[in-house]
């Protein structure tokens, strides 16, 4: 064999070889600085400004207003695509659900060989639980997250039943795991809603969301102190943002979830598929500022409060209750959403029924208070009896007869008798 044919078998094998391999989650510029010049962020305030929408290079985002639960901007964002790294999200869920955080982890092989961005952990090192979720969520190492995943279900496939398990239990129905970093595989995929919804619920958890929001942190491996960065490059350079997480893969190009309060008003920004680190950063400030400027905290609990107590002031007693011994009263159920950010203000509907049987039980359904912003429904809130109303008895027909016979009832309804 000649020289020249080994060389070519040689360059076949090596195509072959990196063929085979999944592209790697969140490579190694994720740790370069990101800048945004000022003139850039002058840009992007006054285009929020105006009417006119933002332009966005990115392919799925969504902006996710936390108090109602509700995506108030968006675009694609209930189609399933690749979530690279910020699967990882899910994962620091499940790891402060079931693990002690003090528990020392002893690293495998497996996680010491897995690829992508890294921690830098080798076989048999020694760190906490605690020390590989910040490594996991700052530094996102996918080694950190393998060696994790281990430590908590016994293996890379048993962590991601637990995250699946875990999307069911949320309602989550576009999204499915199968490792907790995030590597590309058709198989493993989100919605820009969806992963919202995940990162809302994450940030509920003291421990995620004081990982989430630290840029840079001093952690120990086998006893010895290493310096950790967050790859995320809004975190400390836009105003009012708290965390989370960014990712890439070629498959699902560069990601970024952030999470933003400002006032009463606390959103989560997840932009997917962006071209470049630029670009997904611009586009998060973009989405920022046009929700800051064009949105705004309406009070629901209030007003639905307000509203009803008028109604009931004019409507309460045209609801015939037939054979009633005493007066119906009404109450409202909870109101679940208190406040939700909006660029209209709600529209209020009440509708009861107009005629009903007596007896009635306390807690009956009488009606519903429908919220809607446009056409979607934000909230339905049951009217219900207050106390109990009972059915005429004996007693009740003769009281009624001694009042006409006395004259306090000169005029009354036959269905009384």
């Amino acid at each position: 064999m000649t020289k020249r044919v080994i060389k070519i078998f040689f360059i076949i094998i090596l195509i072959f070889t990196l063929s085979a391999f999944p592209v790697l989650a969140d490579d190694a510029n994720e740790l370069e600085e990101v800048v945004i010049e000022e003139d850039e962020k002058n840009e992007i305030e006054a285009s929020a400004s105006s009417d006119t929408k933002p332009t966005i290079n990115s392919r799925r985002y969504a902006v996710y207003d936390r108090l109602s639960g509700r995506c108030i901007y968006g675009k694609d964002e209930n189609k399933q695509t690749a979530m690279a790294s910020t699967t990882k999200i899910m994962s620091a869920v499940i790891i402060v659900e079931n693990c002690n955080l003090e528990d020392i982890v002893t690293v495998t092989a497996k996680a010491a060989g897995v690829g992508g961005s890294r921690l830098g952990l080798h076989t048999d090192d020694k760190i906490s639980v605690n020390d590989l979720l910040y490594g996991l969520m700052l530094r996102s190492g996918n080694d950190a997250a393998v060696a994790l995943a281990i430590h908590t279900a016994g293996s890379v496939e048993e962590f991601a039943n637990l995250m699946n398990q875990k999307a069911e239990v949320l309602g989550l129905t576009n999204t499915h795991f199968v490792s907790p970093h995030g590597l590309d595989n058709s198989e493993h995929y989100t919605t820009a809603y969806e992963l919202a919804k995940i990162t809302d619920y994450a940030l509920k958890n003291e421990t995620i969301a004081k990982i989430v929001k630290t840029k840079t942190t001093i952690i120990s491996i086998n006893g010895n102190p290493m310096q950790i960065n967050n790859t995320n490059e809004l975190l400390g350079n836009v105003e009012g943002v708290y965390g989370v997480k960014t990712g890439f893969t070629n498959n699902a190009g560069r990601c970024l979830v952030t999470s933003v309060k400002r006032g009463d008003m606390d959103v989560i920004i997840v932009v997917l598929g962006a071209d470049t680190r630029k670009d997904r950063a611009k586009d998060t400030m973009k989405l920022i500022e046009y929700a800051y400027k064009r949105f705004y905290i309406f009070n629901v609990e209030e007003a639905i409060k307000q509203e009803f107590e008028l109604w009931k002031q004019i409507n309460q007693n045209r609801i015939y209750v037939n054979k009633a011994a005493n007066s119906l009263e009404l109450k409202l159920d909870e109101v679940k959403i208190k406040k939700v950010a909006t660029d209209m203000n709600p529209a209020i509907e009440i509708n009861v029924v107009s005629y009903i049987e007596a007896p009635i039980d306390i807690n009956t359904r009488i009606g519903t208070v429908t919220v809607k912003i446009g056409d979607e429904i934000i909230e339905e809130i049951e009217i219900k009896a207050q106390k109990e109303v009972k059915k005429r008895g004996v007693e009740d027909y003769f009281s009624i007869i001694a009042k006409i016979y006395s004259g306090t009832i000169k005029i009354f309804n036959k269905d009384e008798i």
